[in-house]
């Protein structure tokens, strides 16, 4: 690896940690993108899980009072359940599926009607986020759009949304880092030098804990706004991206 190479990596985790430590998302969905560009997809699956495993965490620590533990119990059954699932049929998804999941994530709510929006709050809404969130974990390596469906229409202020999506999405990415880590065989060796693990995990703690005053100065208005404008910018991208990779 190069210099440039890993200055490039460095700071892509610190501007995605950043973003995700405002939106709760978009950071994630944006790293997937680059890590899959540059890395096989197994290594980009495994390095992605690890840097986002510490930034979500992290927030999850910054954000602790904020965290609504009602919904984690239904959510880890069935993110539990699907990893089984995909366990035994032995899934490995290549780049353009990877690409094509990326950028039809953000869209996702503008195709589901009002009546069928979930809801996290509700009695089933963490058991259908748990299943569906960690499916895409396992196919586009992030699920950060699915599972803000499941937040939009819920009662849950800015910071609510924000902490409890990085706990779930702690428990996405460990369930991911087993699934391609151990599992299942994506082909050669996934897993980079030890201290690009280190040097992302410290870059993204510190993304997310500058993000902390800018949050704090918006508004729940501003907040869902600008998210969902920032997802759809990313999603065309991908899809023009997977589109070229299809093509050839």
């Amino acid at each position: 690896m190069t210099p440039l190479f890993i200055a490039g990596l460095v700071g892509s985790v610190l501007v995605t940690a950043f973003l995700s430590g405002i939106f709760g998302m978009a950071g994630g969905l944006i790293l997937m993108g680059i890590l899959a560009a540059v890395l096989p997809v197994g290594a980009a699956m495994i390095l992605h899980g690890v840097t986002q495993m510490a930034s979500n965490g992290w927030r999850c620590w910054v954000w602790r009072e904020h965290i609504q533990l009602d919904v984690l119990r239904g959510y880890l059954i069935s993110a539990l359940s699907c990893v089984a699932l995909f366990t035994a049929v032995h899934f490995t998804p290549d780049k353009a599926i990877v690409f094509i999941f990326l950028g039809l994530l953000p869209f996702i709510p503008y195709v589901l009607p009002p009546k069928l929006m979930p809801d996290v709050s509700k009695p089933l809404g963490p058991y259908v986020c748990g299943f569906l969130v960690t499916a895409l974990q396992l196919t586009a390596g992030v699920s950060g759009a699915m599972l803000d469906v499941f937040y939009v229409r819920s009662p849950l202020t800015r910071h609510q949304v924000v902490a409890t999506k990085a706990f779930t999405q702690t428990i996405g990415h460990f369930l991911k880092l087993i699934y391609f880590g151990t599992l299942v065989d994506m082909g050669g060796d996934v897993f980079l030098p030890w201290w690009i693990y280190a040097v992302c995990i410290v870059t993204a703690m510190t993304g997310t804990t500058l993000a902390k005053g800018v949050l704090h100065r918006m508004d729940d208005k501003q907040f869902r706004r600008w998210s969902q404008w920032v997802l759809n910018g990313i999603g065309l991208v991908y899809l023009a991206k997977a589109a070229t990779m299809l093509v050839r």
